[in-house]
């Protein structure tokens, strides 16, 4: 018998520790993520519904688990000891709720529907109750951070914000966590993440065609500039996503990239929201304590409308090969998780354009791979950032110019992207300018009391009636408040009605009027005061830019709106207070969500992000705030009247 030499012995003994080093590794790992409902034929053995649950395609008796064993179940023994009392008394207090306990004279309400209130009950529970979707994926135990809601008032009868709300403002709370402590009292909560109207694109295939994603026989390809680099086997589709990544609105587009075809539209607010209304407030926020917190609010709303667009198609997220991003600087760099306190100072520009301006790179185009940045598509999806112009003047601005074929453009035409930023381009394709204005949310659901955005129950269109006002609004709901469009409309019948002076003041001194008196909607002096700034800023953008080339209204040939709400406001308004430039009707073109068209012709066609990317390398970025007589265009700017550009020296 042949004696077992002692190194070899040793080496084996050693593989055999390792063999059951990594199949304890490996239980370990599946005892803490993956669902112990899961058999080992990924069918569920569960006797309760559960969102993973997919049917299965032949006759199995068991319903097939669609999970990709990511969910942690660590947190359901890990929380401490206060944690498991707080969700003790929590529990008792819905026992008691159920039990048959009398519910106050308060009602919790949301939008036009509410509840009693009842003590003991969650934000979370009167959402079930009113049949209001709130996300969340970590079964309503405050982990993951995705059911903000917003209280508008009753603030005083819920209890204190626990420790996982830490990261809250004061009208924000997390629904699992905010219980209702004094049923007497109204509280009113809106969530986060309505789903604002958006102009659907058509379904026709684009005429260019030619996406970074391709195919060859049984493999699937991206290309770049190190060559084709595998992504992963053919599996019957190729899809891509477009996203149009707004301050206030995110709109996501579904396409197949092998004939271009629309397939899914969603929209929904931008859930950063409990950060500020405006990119300056989001920078101040994550150089906080919670820094972080709004990269995870966006990936994760993401994540969630992806789950629900695979389930409505039933199509798998694997398939998702690429993802376009088009948004401004902050929105993007936040998105990607990179560092934005740069561009919240002086000379405001993201480090990405500061290593472009220094050489350190060839574009401010940002490229990563979907699995670092936690996104639920193909473990090796690109995602691609549209490149920035310069400092705010961003990648939703370059889609813009796609959308419009600016790179085409011989005759003078100017863009107005109105927005929380609203960006102004001006020029022809041989000589464009550009220049960022801080608008601030006024316009689109921020410091107006009952300013919101275009969602159902909006008010998109109202007009003087008598000693009234009359109004439509969207989806024919009753009104929950006044959208972009409408609130153009209200200034401009008020100075028709000699009801406000150009300067904002209220006929008679009021300091508001009413306008729904049956729900109480109204405009204050306030209001007026914070839209004339929103609409000063734009004003100031078109006339320098517009002294900046020397041209006059009159000379320009196309005038573009694009933006949320650019589709629905009525230009004679607009032009009457002085929010765009006085230019012939006739030339008026309004382009809709052209960032989101954009976006998706540029998932589709690498020449065109070529041809974009040569165009926006010659455009010249004007600062507003370094002119002269800046202070005095502002000024001017917030008067409710068409543009008189004689006063300013033409």
């Amino acid at each position: 018998m042949e004696k077992i030499k002692p190194a070899e012995y040793e080496q084996r003994l050693n593989k055999l520790g390792e063999i059951f080093s990594n199949i304890a590794r490996h239980a370990d790992h599946q005892a803490l993520m993956r669902c112990p409902y899961k058999n080992r034929h990924n069918e569920c053995t569960a006797q309760f519904g559960c969102r993973f649950q997919k049917k299965p395609q032949g006759d199995g008796e068991l319903l097939l688990c669609t999970s990709d064993d990511k969910l942690d179940y660590r947190n359901a023994w890990e929380a401490g000891a206060e944690d498991y009392e707080r969700m003790r008394e929590n529990l008792r207090g819905q026992s008691r709720a159920g039990s048959g306990q009398t519910a106050g004279p308060g009602n919790i309400k949301h939008a036009a529907a509410e509840a009693p209130s009842l003590v003991g009950k969650t934000i979370f529970d009167f959402a079930d109750e009113l049949q209001v979707r709130v996300p969340t994926s970590c079964g309503r135990t405050g982990f993951c951070h995705e059911c903000i809601v917003e209280i508008k008032r009753g603030h005083m009868a819920l209890n204190e914000r626990t420790e996982a709300e830490g990261f809250l403002g004061s009208d924000y709370r997390l629904a699992c966590q905010a219980v209702v402590t004094d049923a007497a009292q109204d509280v009113e909560f809106a969530l986060l993440r309505r789903n604002p109207r958006i102009l659907l694109p058509d379904d026709s295939t684009t005429d260019q065609l030619d996406p970074l994603v391709t195919r060859q026989g049984d493999q699937v390809l991206y290309r770049d500039s190190d060559g084709d680099q595998p992504l992963d086997q053919y599996r019957g589709q190729m899809y891509g996503l477009a996203i149009d990544l707004g301050t206030t609105t995110v709109v996501l587009e579904l396409v197949d990239l092998e004939t271009g075809r629309s397939l899914y539209v969603a929209s929904f607010e931008n859930p950063q929201r409990f950060g500020g209304s405006d990119v300056m407030n989001r920078i101040s926020y994550d150089a906080g304590p919670y820094a972080g917190e709004m990269h995870r609010s966006i990936i994760n709303t993401l994540n969630t409308e992806i789950q629900q667009m695979c389930a409505v198609l039933e199509i798998e997220r694997h398939v998702i090969y690429e993802i376009v991003v088009a948004g401004n600087s902050t929105m993007r760099e936040l998105f990607f998780n990179l560092d934005v306190q740069s561009i919240g100072q002086k000379p405001y520009k993201s480090l990405v354009e500061h290593e472009y301006l220094a050489g350190k790179r060839g574009s401010t185009a940002l490229l990563e791979f979907a699995r670092k940045l936690r996104i639920r598509a193909n473990k090796n999806a690109r995602i691609w950032g549209a490149p920035l112009i310069a400092s705010h003047v961003g990648g939703d601005i370059v889609a813009d110019l796609v959308a419009i074929d600016a790179a085409s453009h011989d005759e003078l035409m100017m863009l107005i992207d109105v927005g929380t930023n609203t960006e102004v381009v001006l020029g022809t394709k041989d000589h464009l300018v550009t220049a960022s204005c801080p608008a601030g949310p006024a316009f689109e659901g921020g410091l107006v009391t009952y300013g919101m955005p275009g969602c159902d129950g909006a008010i998109e269109s109202i007009w003087r009636a008598g000693d009234g006002f009359d109004y439509r609004t969207i989806g024919d709901v009753p009104p929950s408040g006044i959208c972009g469009s409408g609130l153009i409309q209200l200034m401009a019948e008020l100075r028709r009605h000699e009801m406000m002076t150009p300067k904002g003041v209220f006929a008679n001194k009021a300091r508001e009027f009413l306008l729904v008196p049956d729900r109480k909607i109204s405009i204050s002096r306030q209001d007026a005061s914070h839209l004339a700034q929103a609409k000063a800023a734009s004003y100031c953008g078109q006339v320098i830019l517009m002294r900046y080339l020397g041209v006059q209204p009159q000379d320009i040939q196309h005038l573009y709106l694009a933006g949320g709400f650019a589709n629905y406001v009525q230009t004679e308004d607009a032009i009457e207070i002085g929010f765009m430039a006085p230019v012939h009707d006739d030339r008026i073109v309004k382009v809709g969500n052209a960032a989101a068209r954009g976006a998706r012709q540029m998932l589709v066609s690498r020449s065109t992000r070529d041809r974009i990317a040569q165009l926006i390398s010659t455009i010249e970025h004007v600062e507003l705030e370094t002119t002269s007589d800046f202070f005095e265009i502002f000024v001017e700017g917030c008067q409710f009247k068409p543009m008189d550009l004689e006063k300013l020296g033409w």
